[in-house]
């Protein structure tokens, strides 16, 4: 069975979410919505999660439109998430210009 490596999350400004302290900590994120290229991992709440010695990685990206998107899979070599339509969204999404 072939692995690859999945994109790291480079930078979270997103400060409100649990998973980031000093940077993403969950173990992995998915990106991407019907509407946006949303962090669906981002937790709004006082509890702080996730595992300090590890920096999230790209676990799913839903956004076929993007041009780092083949076969629903992130092959950017890392990205950057933060406030941009919602709270926590992929800065790195570029749509396929068709």
């Amino acid at each position: 069975m072939a692995t690859i490596d999945m994109p790291q999350v480079r930078d979270c400004a997103v400060r409100a979410c649990a998973y980031n302290q000093t940077g993403c900590h969950a173990f992995a994120i998915t990106v991407g919505s019907s509407e946006r290229a949303h962090c669906e991992t981002f937790v709004d709440g006082p509890v702080k999660g996730g595992v300090a010695t590890l920096t999230a990685q790209v676990g799913a990206c839903k956004r076929a439109d993007c041009r780092h998107n083949d076969d629903l899979v992130c092959h950017a070599s890392s990205i950057t998430v933060g406030p941009d339509l919602d709270a926590a969204d992929c800065l790195t999404y570029e749509p396929v210009k068709l």
